[in-house]
């Protein structure tokens, strides 16, 4: 099996963010700090704890701390702060609401926008290889104009050594800031060769497609960034022009991503009428409309699985929902609800729930997910490991 990073920051868990918590801190105590919470926007305790008791106990496993740990002058106490934080969100046990520190903010921040500082290369190994390739090399990109290729060996990289390191080590030191040069060692045909790269902002792909025989259009999309829209559009109006006779769209493994970006892809598909609506916890619902004006007619299959997630749900929910394609695979991954982004003010976020997601028909699907129009479980085929049974499903299906 051969594992393939992008070259660019690391990514996290696609979502929308919101919150209300907001915290000060105070310099003082035992070894340099006191902690005073500020709970906003509600009495999160219910009446049970008062601020004076958090911060009563706040101040005891701090002197327990200060007297007895042995590590003392080990300890970094921005993590500890931002631990409160992080713990304190953790605590009400929703898997999609986190606290992210000024770190993870700027990564977050950089993986949905779908754009990033880097060469516009794909760096691979082989599980059982210790040998860095080039693997992927993106159309006017800085790294072709700087003449990489695909198949060059990577043997190092910022004057680091490459042999030995993970992918997410390599990767960090190829990214940086637009505008900024990275020295690579590469090997081509026995050949050592140094290559100045400048970086550029570079956008992510999100979609792959081919045309396939008998004129089946095949749009992968590998989640749903700022980016992706226009990716998927410029596919679709590249198959339609080659003769487009009936199209597969590859959900699969899919996790999801931006709210605006699937239902103004679902545009391009439905008929009038509701794409899906969300409802908070006062009861207040908020719905996205399709004028149909895009209607599409040809016949269309959309491969899911267990790990087609949030966006992906939306958006093989709604094509079922109006019988514009029919669904195959397995059962999706069942997030049905809806987070949202807000920026606490000094370079950190969060993200938390806030409403519950329906299908046009009303239907909820959270914990559940969305059921095939047909299930078909994916068979690895040993003798033929390219082989894919549930994407020949989808050609029978679209072939009618």
């Amino acid at each position: 099996m051969e594992y393939e990073t992008q070259v660019r920051s690391g990514r996290f868990m696609k979502g929308f963010l919101t919150g209300l918590l907001t915290a000060a801190i105070l310099l003082a105590g035992a070894f340099g700090i006191r902690y005073v919470l500020e709970l906003t926007g509600g009495d999160y305790t219910g009446g049970l704890v008062s601020e004076e008791d958090v911060q009563d106990k706040l101040d005891k496993i701090n002197d327990v701390i200060s007297k007895y740990y042995l590590y003392e002058d080990e300890i970094d106490t921005e993590e500890l702060v931002e631990g409160i934080y992080a713990g304190y969100t953790a605590s009400l046990g929703d898997p999609y609401t986190t606290y992210y520190d000024e770190e993870a903010t700027r990564e977050f921040m950089k993986s949905i926008s779908g754009e990033f500082g880097g060469i516009g290369a794909t760096v691979s190994k082989k599980a059982d290889e210790d040998e860095i390739l080039i693997s992927e090399i993106y159309e006017e990109s800085p790294a072709e104009q700087a003449g990489l290729k695909e198949g060059d060996v990577l043997l190092q990289a910022d004057g680091h050594a490459v042999s030995g390191q993970d992918l997410e080590t390599v990767v960090s030191w190829i990214s940086g800031e637009p505008g900024t040069d990275v020295e690579l060692r590469i090997l081509r045909d026995g050949e050592e060769l140094d290559v100045t790269v400048t970086r550029d902002v570079i956008e992510t792909k999100t979609v792959e497609y081919e045309m396939k025989k008998e004129g089946i259009g095949y749009i992968r999309v590998e989640e749903f960034d700022k980016v992706t829209y226009d990716q998927f559009k410029a596919a679709l109006d590249d198959l339609e022009g080659q003769g487009m006779n009936s199209l597969i769209i590859d959900l699969r493994g899919n996790p999801g991503g931006q709210l605006t970006t699937v239902t103004d892809m679902l545009k391009l598909f439905l008929p009038e009428g509701v794409i899906v609506s969300t409802k908070d916890k006062y009861g207040n619902t908020d719905e996205i409309t399709c004028d149909g004006d895009h209607e599409f007619k040809k016949p269309l299959a959309v491969l899911v699985d267990g790990h087609s997630a949030s966006a992906s749900e939306i958006f093989s929910a709604a094509i079922q929902d109006y019988g514009v394609g029919t669904i195959v695979g397995t059962q999706t991954y069942g997030k049905g609800v809806v987070q949202q982004t807000i920026d606490l003010g000094d370079g950190t976020c969060m993200k938390i729930t806030i409403s519950e997601y329906y299908t046009p028909s009303g239907r909820s699907i959270n914990g559940t997910g969305v059921t095939p129009d047909v299930e078909v479980k994916y068979e690895y085929d040993e003798d033929e490991p390219e082989k894919d049974n549930q994407l020949e499903k989808a050609i029978d299906i679209v072939n009618g």
